[in-house]
Formats: structure tokens, sequence, C-alpha cells
């Protein structure tokens, strides 16, 4: 692979931050592909996901409030995303639509609650509609003129380019998704709000953290700066809010139809985001006890927000009492000198049927030292609690019991393009799943010393994937790197706890916002 990039090319990646080698393994991913992961059946109510009685929720919500009151718990939201994707119909719709003739009008005969004949519809109805209409106003364009004349084209220019209010130039974080009364609320603000009621830890403090894009960092700090004391006031809770950006040195090299490096006009090597898994660097640089992971997008208006609350404390709850066995557990193994086979094999027993990992079958003949390091190596790492729904045809990965290379068998969250969908057996058990993950996670990233985790050393570098991308009509193809919450936590210990399907209303379109869930009223 060396010799395909030229002495500029190593420079290039010399100035990314990216080392040499690193790129030169894409490359090799490029032309090798990734092997598809092994699934040995879905993880359901009755083996693999927890279901919790009432009982077992109302204790679980007690020890983290006790949890909370003395240790640091920062919610983590990636927002790194554009809202550009959630405009994605109508900017296809506006870059063809050219007037009223009935051909034109022909481009709005799909009236599905995803189209742009529905956008328009219910235009009236958005959060940001008042925004719309004063914006309209500076233009001199009268909106009720405009719609009359089917002049689309004029009223999406106002609301997504610098004509008017600029939304598919703006973050996710930024756009406004709901309204209480006078008051039009961002997913930002949301996000705000939910942190108040479960994130709020020693002396009504409350930490998040969002991810972004580097040119959108000025704009969600303004945007706090603006309702900072507001919200303060109104949850009597201080706020600490802190950003970062995806790093260019997790960027993905692209190629083109030959796996050769892609290049734009002036020569240089063209790199692409690494997908949500590149995050894993900004999640390695939290210092928490506790972190919170929840989407940008995954927000809901306050009607609906109460099971969010419950169950964000009640994972919580349950990742602080399944540590504790944990940390007990190593420390009982480091402190011990010669445990007895009772207590190994009762250790073993709780790692099988508690953190779902089933050893490899040589197991059965190592010795008892051999046991004692497998036990202290797979209690030894970062956990992770993750909330799973009823899967209704909603996009996301999903839960199932997979055969890792060293031949143990454990619960990983794994997305459909990790499937070989062409064997039948595997496309059998993925159509068998029943519940997905909705990036809906609680994660510990210390030690049972206290010591952080390198997360680097937890990822399966194997469950990346490669797609098809399009830059200036050419076709190339792009990388991502392995998932935060698939492959990049692949190596964590793991828990599968059934939640609500009401914790999970997530915004990919701007549609969605039409939803129930999203309006003030009925």
């Amino acid at each position: 692979m060396g010799a395909i990039l030229t002495t500029d090319d190593r420079r290039q990646i010399e100035d990314r931050g990216m080392n040499l080698a690193g790129v030169e393994k894409q490359l090799q991913n490029f032309q090798d592909g990734f092997p598809p992961i092994q699934l040995v059946a879905a993880a359901t109510v009755k083996n693999g996901i927890q279901q919790l009685n009432p009982k077992k929720i109302e204790d679980l919500i007690e020890l983290y409030r006790l949890y909370s009151e003395e240790n640091k718990v920062v919610k983590f939201v990636p927002a790194s995303g554009a809202a550009s994707r959630m405009f994605k119909h109508l900017y296809e719709f506006r870059s063809i639509y050219r007037g009223t003739s009935e051909n034109q009008l022909d481009l709005l005969r799909d009236r599905g609650p995803d189209s742009v004949y529905y956008f328009f519809d219910h235009i009236r109805e958005f959060s940001f509609f008042p925004i719309l209409l004063d914006a309209c106003e500076n233009r001199g364009l009268d909106f009720e003129t405009v719609m009359d004349e089917s002049r689309y084209e004029k009223i999406l220019n106002t609301l997504l380019t610098d004509k008017g209010m600029e939304f598919g130039n703006l973050p996710k974080a930024l756009i406004p998704f709901h309204t209480y009364g006078e008051e039009i609320r961002s997913a930002f603000a949301e996000h705000l709000t939910e942190a108040a009621h479960y994130a709020i830890t020693e002396n009504m403090h409350c930490y998040i953290h969002f991810t972004s894009l580097p040119q959108h960092v000025e704009l969600m700090e303004a945007h706090f700066r603006e309702i900072q004391k507001s919200y303060e006031e109104k949850f009597n809770i201080e706020y600490h809010i802190s950003y970062s950006i995806q790093e260019p040195s997790t960027d993905v090299i692209a190629v083109d139809g030959d796996n050769k490096p892609f290049r734009d006009e002036a020569g240089n090597l063209v790199f692409r985001p690494g997908g949500h898994g590149a995050l894993l660097q900004n999640l390695n640089k939290i210092d928490a006890g506790l972190l919170i992971i929840k989407n940008i997008d995954n927000v809901c208006h306050d009607r609906f927000k109460e099971d969010s609350y419950i169950y964000k404390k009640v994972l919580s709850g349950f990742l602080i009492a399944i540590q504790d066995q944990i940390f007990s557990f190593l420390r009982g193994l480091e402190n011990s000198t010669q445990p007895s086979m009772k207590v190994i094999e009762y250790i073993w027993s709780f790692v099988d049927n508690k953190l779902g990992v089933t050893p490899p079958p040589e197991s059965d003949s190592w010795r008892k030292e051999e046991k004692i390091d497998y036990l202290i190596n797979k209690l030894n790492r970062p956990i992770r609690v993750c909330g799973m729904v009823e899967n209704e045809g909603e996009p996301g990965g999903g839960p199932f019991w997979v055969k890792n290379q060293d031949g143990s068998i454990s619960l990983q969250i794994v997305e459909a393009s990790q499937i070989d969908r062409k064997n039948a057996e595997q496309e059998y058990i993925l159509q068998n799943s029943t519940h997905f993950n909705p990036v809906d996670l609680v994660c510990s990233t210390r030690d049972y010393k206290g010591k952080t985790f390198d997360l680097s050393t937890f990822v399966d570098p194997q469950t990346g994937f490669i797609t098809e991308k399009s830059i200036d009509g050419n076709v190339i193809k792009a990388q991502e790197l392995p998932g935060l919450w698939n492959g990049s936590m692949s190596d964590w210990n793991t828990i599968f706890v059934e939640v609500p399907l009401t914790t999970f209303n997530p915004v990919k379109i701007i549609n969605d916002l039409l939803r129930p869930e999203h309006r003030e009223f009925q």
C-alpha cells in the first residue's frame, strides 16, 4: 500500500494529525473488506434483555438518586450532524421545481407523511412557522400569496438558504423543535430540560457535553448564552456545558471503484468523516463517574417526557448495581492469593448469566490460574447498560448474541449492514429479532481503582463497514469506523434492558416534528 501514496500525500496525512500506517490500513480494508458479524441468536426478553418489575424500577431509581448526590454524572450528546439531512427531501424538490405548470405540480403527487406535499400542507403547524413569516416579510414576500401561487421554491429558499433563515447551514441542535405557548424550544434546549430532570449531581450542578462540527460550536455557545439564565432559574440549577469536535485525524480516506485513493481537482487526497465511531475519542476525554448518552434529535415535547426521565434513572441505577458487584469481585480476586473453586464458579456464573459472556469451549480444560486471569480480564472493562425498545420498523442497531473471534459468545448491538444478508441462517436471525437500540446508553468508563479506561483498547477493528457515496457526480467508496455503540464498544461489558417505545422520538426528517409526540396539543 505504501507505494500508492506520494510524498505530498504523506505530508497531507501528517498535517491532518493522522499516521501513515493507519491510512494504509484503511486502504487495505477497502481491498479486503470487513468480515460479517456472526449472529448466534437474537437477544429477546426471554434470553438476553432484562425486563424490570415496578419494585425493581423503584429500587434502581433510589440507588441512582443516592449515587448522583456524591458522584459526577455527564450527559453526552452526539450533535455533530448538520441539519441539512433533515431537509433532504425538500432540497431534492427545490432542485427540480421550476414553476406552477401541471407537470411541475405533479412533483407533489406523493401525499404520505414523509412527503413534500405533507410538509407544505402542514407548514403552519411547525414551531418555526412564526420565524418563517418574519423571514418572508423581510424578503418582501407575502407568505399567503406565495403559497396561493404555489411558488414553493421561494418558501424553501427563505427556509434553507442565506436569503432567509439558513436552516440548511445550522446544526440540528439549533433547529426549533417544539412550542410551549410563546416559547419556541430548540433540540439543544430540550436536552437542557431533560438533563435538569435526571443528570443533576451534588449541589445542583448539571453537566452536558455536546459534540459538534467546528463551524457550529460558536453558534451553540451563543444559543446557550441566550437561554442560560432563564433555564437555570427555571430548574434552580447551574449548567456546565462543554463541546468537542470530531477530530480530522479520525477521518477516513476515500477511494474510487478500483480501491485507489480518490483525489480532488487539485490532486489532493479526499477524506471523509469516519461516522459516529469517531466520537470514541471525544467520549474518551470525558471524566465522569457515569455517562448518559442520547442523540441530539431524540427528544420529545414535555407532555411525553416522563418515561424518559424515569428510565434514564433506571438504566443508571442498573449500571451502578452491576458495577458494585463487578468491583467487589475484582477486589476479592486481587486480594485473595488463592480463591476457592466455589468462589471462582460463582463469579464464572455471574459473567455468563449477568454479563452475557459465554467463554470459549476450550475453557473447560483451563487450569485454575487461567480461569482467574480470564475472569479478571472479563470483569475489568468499561460497562454499558443499553435501553432496548420493541422493534416497530424504526431504524437502529439490534441486540444480538454474537460469536466472537476467540470463540466466546457475547451480547452486542449490531447494524443490519454488518450482517451477511445472503446467508439464509443469518437473515432468519435478523428477521426474528424483536428489539432495537435507540442510542439510549448509560456508561461507566472507570475501573475498580478509579482509573479511567483507555476506550480505544476495547474496540473491535473488524466491525467497520464500506459504503458507496457520490462526490460531484463521481461514485466513491467510503469507510466508516466501528460504530460508537457497535464495534467501538464491542469489548465492553454489556447489559440490555427493555425500555418503553415512548422513550424513542427521533427527528430524522423535518416532517417528523408533525408527529403527536412533538406537538403542543393533540
